[in-house]
């Protein structure tokens, strides 16, 4: 995932180096959640289950074969397709720390999973502050 501009001093300067390392040294190129490989577009049901092309069957999210029994789910209908772009995440949502145990090699799906507890406690944090704001400018609400 991109940085933004404002988070850039809060990573070190060999960052795109050190991801690279993790990404397709220690990962050789694939999601280390569900094992979706980079750079190439997957077919998905949106549940988490994906095609795999190299072995030829359905897995789950978390990179485990599954059987997707015939009539029990309308593949033809809810299949789409997503490019997947491998990302170095923080486990532990801490920059400065970029341990190689702290780091992991993630797809959109599985970044996005991972970061949902902080991005709903930054969510809360950032609508209580513009409440405490309000209050104290404009009065209480009504």
């Amino acid at each position: 995932m991109p940085i933004r501009r404002e988070h850039r001093f809060f990573y070190p300067i060999d960052w795109p180096q050190l991801s690279a390392a993790i990404r397709f040294g220690r990962a050789r190129g694939a999601c280390e959640g569900c094992r979706r490989p980079h750079g190439r577009t997957v077919v998905h049901l949106g549940d988490g289950r994906w095609w795999d092309e190299a072995v030829a069957a359905w897995r789950d999210g978390r990179g485990r074969r599954v059987r997707v029994a015939p009539g029990a789910v309308d593949i033809l209908g809810s299949v789409r397709r997503t490019r997947v772009v491998l990302a170095a995440a923080h486990r532990d949502h801490d920059t400065a720390n970029n341990a190689n145990a702290n780091l992991a090699a993630f797809c959109q799906r599985c970044h996005m999973i991972h970061d949902r507890p902080e991005h709903r406690r930054r969510r809360w944090t950032t609508l209580f502050r513009r409440k405490a704001l309000g209050d104290l400018f404009r009065g209480p609400y009504g």
